[in-house]
């Protein structure tokens, strides 16, 4: 949606300038927030919190960071469409899913999937190190 705005008589565009380059990370963001909400009325409804750890994380690492990365990459294009941008989408989004269903299934009493959830955790963290890499790289005030 284009807005316009006369002043003075001149046409000033008041379009936000954002770039499409975060659109898949808010997509996403979107559905973990979707599935937060629903884990949070599922516990409250139940009564059990047994998973709270679980909801957490999903808000947390799924939502919010979806979210803010999201924006950053919208704002900041130049740090979007990069291979270390690539990196941190693929290496966050394959990695979260596992800590998620390795963390509910130790909530539950699985120790075994310890390991599983040690991996995806490092590959969440490296991940975080590639945007936070980028970042540095590719934000410049001024």
């Amino acid at each position: 949606m284009h807005n316009t705005t006369v002043v003075n008589a001149t046409v000033v565009n008041t379009t936000p300038v954002f770039s499409s380059a975060g659109i898949v990370w808010l997509k996403l963001a979107g559905l973990y927030l979707m599935i937060g909400m629903v884990m949070g009325i599922a516990m409250g409804a139940s009564e059990n919190f047994i998973l709270r750890p679980v909801h957490a994380h999903v808000n947390l690492l799924g939502w919010v960071t979806l979210a803010l990365s999201g924006l950053v990459y919208s704002i900041f294009p130049q740090a979007a469409h990069n291979w270390l941008a690539k990196l941190h989408f693929w290496l966050l989004n394959l990695s979260l899913p596992v800590m998620m269903v390795a963390l509910t299934l130790l909530m539950l009493g699985n120790k075994a999937v310890i390991p599983i959830m040690g991996a995806a955790e490092i590959v969440s963290a490296v991940a975080v190190l590639a945007f936070v890499i980028n970042i540095f790289k590719n934000l410049c005030a001024g």
